[in-house]
């Protein structure tokens, strides 16, 4: 893929959105009365927001544009959204823009809404994947008005139907393996030299729970959402190339032994001990994350955009305490490697009035200067390649090394209703309540109905 490649030569940088809160006022001013809760790309609570706040009628093409998003409001955000007002406004001078910041648990619920009423925000922003994928619908085409931005920026598949472009990216979204390289240490083991096969992850885990106490995985899977990072990241170490690429291309067999593999895998992760306690009753946003960085647990599937990444981790562990390995080789014909995406990006919906003006919107909100705002206050992975990240320390060098070959992520490439019941069937195998033939047979006809 195009923007796969660009990153031979160039090294990213990070980004972060982050936050609700106020759907009133300025962004300014929301980023000061809000409860910064850092929300993730993928997730979060959504403490600080007002579902029935702010302004959820559009704009006008005379003079307002109306933003929705869930991250505007955050402090780590306020630079980023100062500087892309600012970028537009020496555009469109006489253009207001309100940014109305949507708690994220309720954020596809409210934009369903404007949705079938047909009006709302001008620019609203999506995660990559299927929720984009399945309203794309009710959103205008950017493929012609983002034209001199297709080769700066990276990410655009997770953001395409049909070969047509909805949205621009702001950030890559990926699930990088983090551990811990002091518990490591203290396990007289190497942690320069990871476990490259599944079971010598597993020796090397009992060794250091045996240490230090430590689980293996630190797993949040409340909200469902764990099978996603965990089908995403231990994906590539499984299926053969050929396999991934089938799956990336909609060919799914949910069948195969290596996708059964995965699914297997799961469950004996859990069985054997070496998630957390109570994996289905803690939070990945953020308690899981927590257990990580509190040295409970030796590894976690992180995120690369502004929450459970490698900033945080390195606030809490040390930054040269933060590893980064690749999946181990499950399979032996398998290729691991880092799966990312476009992580959130924002959209024109139909409705607007003057489609134009909206999407010159977007290319302010993805402007360089606004993206390199972000990397000083949160450091996710920009999608914009030409920002320069050489110095943000070991942990993004690693990551950004696997970018060249890195692939789509799995789980984006499903639809958000094979996702939802693919969460609750993830919660039900790790109880016990349901089998792997039963998952997947439930999951290929939900995958085949999409």
């Amino acid at each position: 893929m195009k923007q796969r490649a660009l990153w031979s030569a160039v090294v990213v940088a990070g980004l972060a959105l982050a936050g609700c809160g106020s759907a009133t006022g300025s962004a300014a001013d929301d980023a000061e009365g809000s409860d910064a809760q850092g929300n993730g790309a993928e997730g979060g609570d959504a403490e600080g927001g007002d579902a029935e706040g702010g302004d959820a009628e559009g704009g006008d093409a005379e003079g307002r544009l109306v933003v929705w998003d869930w991250k505007s409001a955050d402090e780590s955000a306020a630079a980023y959204i100062e500087r892309a007002r600012a970028d537009f406004a020496e555009k469109h001078p006489n253009v207001e823009v309100e940014f109305v910041a949507q708690p994220f648990d309720q954020y596809y619920t409210l934009l369903g809404g404007a949705i079938q009423a047909g009006a709302g925000p001008d620019v609203i922003l999506f995660n990559g994947g299927g929720q984009i994928r399945d309203r794309a619908d009710s959103l205008v085409p950017l493929d012609d008005y983002l034209a001199e931005d297709q080769d700066r920026l990276a990410g655009w598949d997770a953001f395409a139907r049909d070969g047509q472009i909805y949205a621009a990216p702001v950030t890559l979204q990926g699930h990088p393996i983090y551990y811990n390289r002091e518990l490591y240490e203290e396990a007289g083991l190497d942690p320069d030299n990871p476990a490259t096969t599944w079971d010598e992850f597993v020796s090397n885990c009992d060794s250091i729970t045996d240490a230090t106490g430590a689980h293996c995985f630190a797993l949040g899977n409340q909200e469902g959402i764990g099978i996603e990072f965990f089908l995403s990241a231990m994906g590539s170490a499984v299926l053969t190339s050929q396999e991934y690429d089938d799956w990336i291309a909609g060919d799914r067999d949910w069948n195969s032994p290596g996708v059964r593999r995965i699914f297997e895998l799961w469950t004996e992760a859990n069985d054997a001990g070496l998630n957390n306690e109570a994996p289905n009753s803690t939070a990945m946003f953020n308690d899981s994350f927590a257990i990580f960085q509190s040295g409970e647990a030796s590894h976690v599937i992180g995120l690369m955009s502004d929450i459970g990444h490698w900033k945080d981790f390195s606030e809490f562990l040390g930054a040269e305490n933060v590893g980064v390995m690749q999946a181990p080789l499950v399979e032996q014909d398998a290729v691991p490697n880092l799966p990312y995406d476009g992580g959130i990006g924002y959209a024109v919906a139909e409705w607007t009035s003057d489609p134009e003006l909206a999407a010159d919107l977007v290319r302010s909100l993805t402007s360089t200067a606004a993206l390199e705002a972000f990397f000083d206050d949160a450091g996710a992975i920009a999608a914009d390649t030409t920002i320069d990240a050489s110095g943000a320390g070991p942990s993004v060098a690693a990551i950004v090394a696997e970018l060249e070959t890195g692939e789509p992520a799995l789980h984006v490439a499903l639809s958000s209703e094979t996702l939802e019941l693919m969460g609750r069937l993830s919660q039900q195998l790790l109880s016990g309540s349901a089998t792997v033939d039963e998952a997947m047979e439930q999951l290929a006809a939900s995958d085949q109905a999409s």
